[in-house]
């Protein structure tokens, strides 16, 4: 479990704002894991497993502590909180006072996001979890995962604009502001599976494994003869220059490098890989929004085709 405790004290930490709750629940939460180990069945990622024992943890936390600040008429100011409160003698009266205007137009915004939206952002865009990953953790549908993260990211956007970068940092309390600097491009890939379908049959109503959103809905419509099952979906944020590879069906994997900007532009390059061998490699730009469609390698009773979007 060591090799996890880095990420669990952080996931606590995004949650408490707190070092030494956040160490606390750590240490419990690694206790319960290790007495708990028996009951693990590698249905899900072992972190997964980890990561919701510390969100459950976490949030009881939050809320007894909530109930004493009630109680109490207060709540102290963690010890990470007073450099934020410290003047830089180096800055003007102007600077300060804007970097504070900032950072509290940041907190307001923060604060006004319900517990399980502020929890949602924490483990896509700062632990980087998949849709997948995050329904694990939270024991919520995958559709749910997308509708909540897309509303939580879509409120934070309107209340904050081009400050939701420094939200973020606010929001991890630990990350360097360089990391934030660098150039990344967010990535969602619908991995499906395409099989044949007669003209004249009738499309089977959606199962769990089918597509119904409107979006694929559409895109079937357009391919009438094809039948198309979505296998996984991988959500991913890939800096700009640094590859990075996702497991695919089939032993397979997906290589995402994207390679610069033209203007707003990414221009990215993917790669399907089957033991290190390169089956397809298809590089081009994605403007925020719009799909690229990749037909690869047979798979099964059909191919895998890859519907990819680039952009939050």
């Amino acid at each position: 479990m060591e090799k996890y405790r880095q990420r669990v004290w952080r996931l606590a930490f995004q949650i408490l704002r707190d070092r030494e709750e956040a160490w606390d629940v750590a240490q419990e939460a690694f206790v319960r894991a290790y007495q708990s180990l028996s009951t693990f069945r590698g249905q899900s990622a072992f972190y997964t497993w980890v990561f919701r024992i510390v969100v459950n943890l976490a949030t009881d936390r939050q809320r007894q502590r909530g109930a004493r600040a009630r109680a109490l008429g207060g709540e102290p100011v963690p010890e990470e909180q007073w450099e934020r409160t410290l003047v830089d003698p180096g800055a003007g009266p102007e600077f300060v006072a804007a970097r504070a205007e900032e950072r509290e137009l940041i907190r307001r915004a923060l604060d006004s996001l319900p517990p399980n939206h502020r929890t949602i952002i924490m483990l896509s865009d700062i632990e980087g979890l998949t849709y997948r990953e995050i329904a694990e953790v939270l024991r919520i549908p995958m559709g749910t995962v997308m509708s909540r993260l897309h509303n939580a990211r879509k409120r934070l956007r309107a209340l904050l604009g081009p400050l939701l970068g420094l939200a973020l940092i606010v929001c991890l309390g630990v990350a360097p502001a360089v990391a934030w600097a660098q150039q990344v491009v967010p990535c969602s890939v619908r991995v499906l599976l395409q099989t044949r379908q007669a003209p004249s049959e009738p499309s089977a109503p959606a199962t769990s494994g089918q597509i119904s959103d409107p979006y694929m809905q559409k895109f079937q419509r357009q391919f009438p003869n094809r039948q198309y099952e979505q296998l996984d979906l991988i959500q991913a944020r890939v800096p700009v220059g640094k590859g990075q590879r996702f497991p695919l069906p089939g032993g397979r994997q997906l290589e995402i490098l994207p390679v610069d900007f033209r203007g707003p532009v990414p221009r990215v390059s993917f790669k399907i890989l089957e033991k290190g061998t390169e089956e397809v490699s298809v590089t081009a730009d994605m403007p925020p929004g719009k799909p690229l469609s990749i037909v690869g390698p047979r798979h099964g009773p059909g191919v895998l085709h890859l519907i990819i979007v680039c952009g939050d």
